[in-house]
């Protein structure tokens, strides 16, 4: 620039400015007169704010005249300046910089815009000796996050224009965060504007989910050239300083952006950011990001299912990475939330599917349904990957948390609110919950098996076992595998077949502690009663019998001493005596069922134990039923179109397993055998009415005795025992006692459920008729009393009703008098 004759007489710092433009801009700094300008400043900062005025002043009369070239000329000068003076005496001179930063960004030139945030970035990397309690940052921010929205026409320019602004808000961070007053950066207005700028510019990566582990840095090369990735890496630079007070500031606004964006449903962008936030903040503060979703997934629990699913998705990615590190308080949050929203969904699902009348709402629906299962299915994931990943005092305690959730039939013991689910609904969340606690118990060792299975925590377990659903008894005792193996048998169990070499499987195994003895001292038989009791339901399938066999052998394997195999080949026994009898009028394919897997078992507990003469009469009545009746092996009546028999009244004993014979054997061996003699029967509890099961009860109720067919009807008076009060007693007691059946009592009672099932309607009346007048009579006379026989009904016969609707296999028969009604 030209300048009057009196320029001698201006100031000299004004002269020492006006000396560094050249006559023509395009020649550039004068570097001379660059130098002494800066040695200027150097020996007298106490005029650098008089030389910031006045080169602003000259910078902003040359943006308005559009005088470009001398702009990136004053741009150098200041930028020479800055990194050559760090005293106090800068702050006056940084106001007029900032001034001068503004007027480039606010012109509407994408180059000057340019040459501003680079002089902005140059000052943000120097560091002040004294912070700067009255400068803000306020318009730089939202200057440059506007710039990162840029939609210029031209695609080069806009990229450079968003590159830049990327990069001003880096600068803007990087000063503010290194600066005593860095709090003010992360105040919420300011972070409403940081984050989703960068956000925007991060969704043009490409493969977002590609990466595996820490998201990597990026190259020098792609932050210059690449917004996605500079956005990126500034995304994680801000995170990475973010502290305890500020963390939510910076994780908010994600939310925000997300939800604007529609951006849960798919998910992949929002995973993506999750990553990039747990690798990015320190560790310890993993559960406020945790706490944040929760929070969100609150707030989202009317919308779609699939944006919730989305939410939880990116919850368990969020929970993947925190589970290595802290989470803290959160743990118990997590859980509770999650099935909280797992009672909703199913809920939801309930009241679509009660709802649907019409076809076209039916089809909406099913979409829906569909969706809601996505929506579970993700809870249930999440659940299982936070509860593996737990330290063993905290898992014991989460199984305990989801068990106490699962609701009983007839039982209030859960904490779920199921008001709203009806039974359809509750079976769903029974399944959940079930589903939800297998994987927690994946992969838990414990020492003991009574650290794994306490009283409080197996009760209410085995409750479900009990319940008329098959694919809740399957998911029950895959639970109790997860915790009772604990040498990693199962796998070398799986499926139900006759091992011709059980050492084969290299089955590993520890001498029984005496905690383990205890625990089945203590529950042994509520273990046994519940496989028996298992083996024996209507719909079960062959998953079913094959988990039922492996709990037998993990029983075996783990837990059984002497006393307990000699219980474990009793209930294997009382099995195959059921089959026998059959009085649960079970379908042939659920009898040959039990037989295959009766056979399996004993097959395998001979050889675990190893009593050749055991072995020999197990092995010899598999290779007879091989030859004579495969379909009591599980190789065959467990494959397709297997030919199952008619009946089994004309099969020979030899296909059967004896129990004199197994007694010898054992006995032999130095084995304690009396208690083989007394047949297994499970006891009655509260649960079988809570389950809605045929109590043991009914099946052993006082039973008539019927008189063999060869006997002529007319002899059936002679024939009758005299019927006490107290034989009645005994009578009842004998059939209860579960240690007291004798192998007679046994074969009488099966004959007389034989007789019920096979004889005429007529003459089973007939003869129940005529003793039951007898034991009137006779007890009229015990008590004292005198009432007349009770009438006949209209058809000349008695009244027979059954116990319970759903199992009519046994008929209880009551016999009605006046004033005393025997069951």
């Amino acid at each position: 620039g030209v300048y009057c004759c009196c320029s001698a007489l201006r100031p000299r710092y004004k002269r020492l400015v006006d000396n560094i433009f050249p006559e023509d801009p395009k020649d550039g700094l004068v570097k001379a007169d660059m130098e002494k300008l800066t040695f200027y400043a150097v020996s007298a900062p106490e005029k650098l704010d008089r030389i910031g005025s006045y080169l602003a002043e000259r910078l902003s009369r040359d943006v308005v005249r559009h005088r470009s070239g001398y702009v990136l000329i004053a741009m150098e000068a200041l930028d020479q300046l800055l990194m050559a003076c760090h005293s106090q005496s800068i702050k006056p001179f940084v106001e007029s910089f900032l001034h001068m930063v503004a007027k480039l960004l606010e012109s509407g030139e994408p180059k000057l815009q340019v040459l501003g945030t680079n002089s902005f970035v140059k000052f943000a990397n120097i560091e002040e000796d004294t912070p700067s309690y009255h400068r803000r940052y306020d318009f730089f921010v939202s200057r440059f996050s506007a710039m990162c929205h840029s939609c210029h026409s031209d695609p080069e320019i806009r990229t450079e224009i968003r590159i830049a602004g990327i990069r001003g808000i880096q600068g803007v961070v990087r000063k503010t965060v290194n600066d005593e007053l860095r709090a003010t950066i992360w105040e919420p207005q300011h972070m409403d504007k940081i984050v989703p700028s960068l956000l925007f510019n991060m969704q043009k990566t490409e493969e977002v989910d590609s990466r595996i582990g820490p998201p990597s840095s990026p190259s020098a090369a792609d932050k210059e050239e690449n917004p996605a990735v500079l956005a990126e890496n500034c995304f994680r630079e801000l995170l990475g300083r973010a502290t305890f007070g500020n963390m939510n500031n910076a994780v908010r606004p994600v939310f925000a952006h997300l939800d604007h964006h529609k951006l849960w449903d798919p998910n992949e962008f929002a995973v993506h950011c999750f990553k990039i936030i747990m690798y990015s903040i320190q560790a310890q503060y993993s559960h406020h990001v945790i706490q944040e979703i929760l929070g969100h997934l609150d707030a989202c629990k009317k919308d779609s299912p699939r944006v919730r699913a989305g939410i939880i998705q990116v919850l368990l990615e969020a929970v993947a990475i925190a589970a290595k590190g802290s989470i803290g308080p959160a743990v118990l949050e997590v859980f509770n939330t999650l099935l909280k929203h797992l009672r909703l969904s199913v809920e939801s699902e309930a009241s679509d599917l009660q709802g649907s009348s019409a076809c076209s709402a039916a089809l909406s629906t099913g979409s829906k349904d569909s969706d809601e299962k996505i929506v579970q299915n993700a809870i249930i994931q999440t659940i299982g990957f936070f509860g593996s990943n737990l330290p063993d005092y905290q898992r014991s305690e989460i199984m305990m948390f989801i068990m106490g959730k699962v609701p009983v039939f007839g039982t209030t013991t859960h904490t779920l609110d199921l008001s709203q689910l009806g039974d359809l609904g509750t079976r769903r969340i029974q399944i959940m919950l079930l589903r939800s606690l297998l994987m927690v118990t994946s992969g838990y060792k414990a020492k003991t098996i009574v650290t794994a299975l306490p009283g409080s925590f197996l009760d209410p377990l085995l409750s479900p076992s009990l319940m008329e659903d098959s694919e809740l008894r399957q998911l029950v005792l895959e639970v109790m595998h997860n915790l009772m193996d604990r040498h990693d048998n199962r796998a070398k169990l799986r499926g139900i077949r006759i091992i011709p070499d059980v050492a084969d499987l290299k089955i590993k195994r520890e001498k029984i502690c005496k905690q383990d003895t205890s625990f089945m001292k203590k529950n042994g038989q509520q273990l046994y009663r519940h496989i028996y009791l298992g083996c024996k339901e209507e719909d079960n399938v062959q998953k079913n019998y094959e988990l039922l066999y492996t709990s037998l052998a993990l029983i075996t394997i783990e837990l059984a001493n002497e006393e307990v195999v000699i219980d474990l080949i009793r209930l294997a026994i009382a099995l195959q005596d059921s089959v026998i009898i059959n009085e649960d009028n079970l379908p042939m394919f659920h009898r040959c069922g039990i037989m295959a897997l009766v056979a399996a078992y004993l097959n395998f507990v001979s050889q675990m134990i190893a009593v050749p003469a055991f072995c020999q009469h197990v092995s010899k009545v598999i290779e007879i039923r091989t030859m004579e009746a495969p379909y009591f092996l599980p190789e065959h009546i467990f494959r397709d179109k297997c030919t199952l028999p008619k009946s089994l009244e004309k099969h020979d004993k030899n296909l059967y397993f004896l129990t004199n014979k197994i007694a010898e054997s054992l006995g032999g061996s130095g084995y304690s055998v009396e208690r083989l003699s007394v047949p297994y029967v499970p006891q009655v509890k509260d649960e079988d009415r809570l389950s809605r099961r045929k109590s043991i009860v009914d099946t052993v109720s006082i039973q008539v005795d019927i008189l063999p067919n060869s006997i002529p009807s007319g002899d059936v008076a002679s024939n009758t025992e005299e019927i006490t009060f107290e034989a009645l007693k005994k009578a009842i007691d004998i059939y209860i006692d579960t240690n007291g059946m004798e192998e007679q009592e046994k074969e009488k009672r099966r004959l007389v459920i034989e007789k019920f099932q096979k004889a005429p309607f007529e003459e089973i009346a007939a003869q129940c008729e005529s003793k039951a007048n007898l034991l009137h009579d006779r007890l009229a006379q015990i008590l004292g009393t005198h009432h007349t026989s009770p009438p006949p009904s209209p058809s000349g016969t008695l009244t027979i009703t059954s116990g319970h609707a759903q199992y009519q296999s046994v008929p209880v028969y009551e016999m009605k008098f006046p004033d005393l009604c025997v069951y």
